[in-house]
């Protein structure tokens, strides 16, 4: 039986605690979500002042980086590119803000941010990421 990596409650916590401190450092209000691999939601954290609908986006932007095992951009990309008929898949999410936990080509997870441009929701999902070294 194969054997791969994943998210333990600290990894979250970490993860969870540099995104904030990014968001802050830039005075930014957003809401972060951390899932699994499948995109089942680990943790929600929406700042004070971040937008009620971030709290919908944020998780949505991380299940599908998690279940495409790419950045969120890449759909949303696919769709500014032309292709609009990729609108009608099932997924929700296709927005830039969403980036996957990659370890050793193993997806664990991803982190969604919302609340600010998706360059910038990007930048703290990265840096939370970043946090597990």
């Amino acid at each position: 039986m194969k054997q791969k990596p994943y998210l333990s409650l600290d990894d979250v916590k970490r993860i969870a605690a540099a995104a904030e401190a990014e968001a802050v450092k830039h005075q930014w209000a957003v809401t972060i979500a951390i899932v699994d691999d499948g995109g089942h939601l680990l943790w929600l954290q929406r700042q004070d002042g971040a937008a009620a609908s971030s709290a919908v986006i944020a998780p949505a932007k991380a299940k599908v980086a998690a279940m495409g095992r790419r950045e969120s951009k890449v759909y949303e990309d696919i769709v500014n590119n032309g292709r609009a008929a990729f609108l009608s898949v099932p997924l929700e999410g296709l927005l830039e803000g969403g980036v996957p936990v990659m370890v050793d080509g193993h997806c664990l997870g991803a982190v969604g941010v919302s609340g600010v441009k998706s360059s910038e929701d990007a930048q703290v999902a990265k840096a939370g990421i970043a946090a597990l070294g």
